[in-house]
């Protein structure tokens, strides 16, 4: 019997729904399951033989390899969350759990790891209860990079922030971050579409009303800034607002009061302001159709998103995040796009930025029969838009090479062409920078 159960250990070991890999004393990987190949990326004969520290790349390693801890002390560590990168550089959070291996004499002869991908979970987590994590913002576009730097100072303070930024560029994700990173994660967050609702019924929205204020106002009912006490609220697409309600809401930031309607007493607001909008306020003001007063007092410290078309090289970046979450949300497993279908991607203009793109994966899922996102896989819209020019492109170039050449253009432009501030900001030598100039023709 222990013979036939012997030759089910290894399909039992291939199917389980946990990725498992065991090294020996001295960190090299032995075996690597089905599951562990599917969650980092790594094919099994490339993984068997290397430092665990090569494949496994978790952001403890630095602290110290829990593995390697089991095998010198003989502990177990249980459901340790942390984060890894995979193969193809995607950032995976996972749940470890790990084990010396003991034989029968009492010898360590290496240790055993197994994990679990936490994606779906915090996913749904996510979708549950809308929150957002820094994380969800990806790019690596000196812009942007400006906007990361300061989001942790920004979460520190309790001042006005105003967010400005075409629609998609992420506003609501970078309030969510700003909230989440600071003293006041614990309490709500409460996001208001300030264009969506006229002033009669904004109003109430925003400051709530009392028992008998109009005629089917039979209780008292709390606004959204009653709900955000404590907390934060986002006044989002603020450059709508009526000047009526601008003066309204000014009083507000002015003495941290506001009325319910038909209420006869103010009440105070314990709440951080964000503010966000799609228009150039300051333009707003010089037409006199917003106000110079309220614009100052929103105007303390301002962060501005640029749109994707100045971040190309952020879109190799993007696609993998979604394709990763809609995975996740789907149950789906698509690996990529093809070469094709990213390059159509780098070529599109994507004037609803990235809210458009993650549209267009959505799409892609959608569509999609395989396991990658072809490029007839896109929404008509954007093949229709960017035609057979970016078909021979695709055949031509290849869209990560296409990214870097989009990258050092907007360096070069950001330092007004100087290329040693370039060089240095890439990372990169002032050679190296000149080579690639001249291989992307940017000369």
């Amino acid at each position: 019997m222990s013979e036939v159960d012997d030759a089910y250990l290894p399909l039992i070991f291939d199917n389980i729904s946990h990725g498992i890999f065991t090294i020996d004393a001295e960190g090299t990987i032995t075996s690597f399951n089905r599951k562990a190949e599917e969650i980092t990326g790594w094919r099994r004969r490339a993984a068997i033989g290397r430092p665990c520290h090569e494949v496994f790349v978790a952001d403890l390693c630095d602290e110290g390899c829990l593995l390697k801890q089991s095998i010198r002390t003989g502990e177990r560590a249980e459901d340790r969350q942390v984060t890894i990168t995979s193969k193809s550089g995607r950032k995976v959070p996972v749940s470890i759990s790990t084990a010396a291996l003991v034989d029968e004499a009492g010898g360590v002869r290496g240790g055993v790891e197994m994990f679990r991908d936490l994606t779906l979970e915090r996913e749904l987590r996510r979708q549950i209860t809308g929150c957002y994590v820094f994380e969800d913002l990806v790019s690596k576009s000196p812009a942007m990079r400006k906007v990361f730097d300061v989001l942790p100072l920004l979460a520190r303070s309790d001042s006005t922030v105003l967010i400005e930024g075409g629609s998609g560029t992420g506003k609501e994700v970078v309030a969510r971050a700003i909230h989440d990173l600071g003293s006041r994660s614990n309490q709500p967050f409460v996001a208001v579409n300030c264009g969506a609702l006229p002033d009669t019924l904004l109003e109430s929205e925003l400051f709530g009303y009392r028992k008998g204020a109009f005629t089917d106002a039979k209780t008292d009912k709390p606004g959204r800034f009653a709900l955000a006490e404590k907390g934060t609220i986002l006044l989002d697409e603020i450059g709508d607002l009526s000047l009526p309600m601008q003066a309204k809401l000014l009083r507000v930031l002015q003495t941290r009061q506001y009325e319910p309607l038909g209420g006869t007493a103010s009440v105070k607001a314990d709440v951080r302001i964000l503010a966000a909008t799609n228009t150039d306020l300051a333009e707003e003001v010089r037409r006199k159709r917003f106000r110079q007063d309220l614009y100052f007092r929103l105007n303390v410290v301002r962060v501005f998103l640029p749109p994707l078309l100045e971040r190309r090289a952020d879109i190799p970046l993007l696609v993998p995040h979604f394709i990763a979450r809609f995975n996740a949300l789907q149950g789906r497993r698509i690996q990529r796009c093809t070469e094709s279908a990213m390059a159509a991607l780098l070529a599109y203009d994507f004037p609803g930025n990235v809210r458009e793109l993650e549209n267009a994966i959505e799409h892609g899922f959608v569509v999609c029969a395989g396991d990658l996102i072809q490029m007839e896989d896109l929404p008509a819209h954007i093949l229709e838009e960017v035609g057979e020019r970016t078909r021979a492109l695709a055949f031509e170039t290849k869209p990560l090479k296409l990214a870097e050449a989009e990258l050092i253009r907007e360096t070069l432009a950001k330092h007004a062409g100087h290329r040693q501030r370039t060089a240095a900001e890439l990372g990169i030598s002032r050679n190296t920078l000149w080579r690639k100039m001249r291989k992307y023709d940017l000369l």
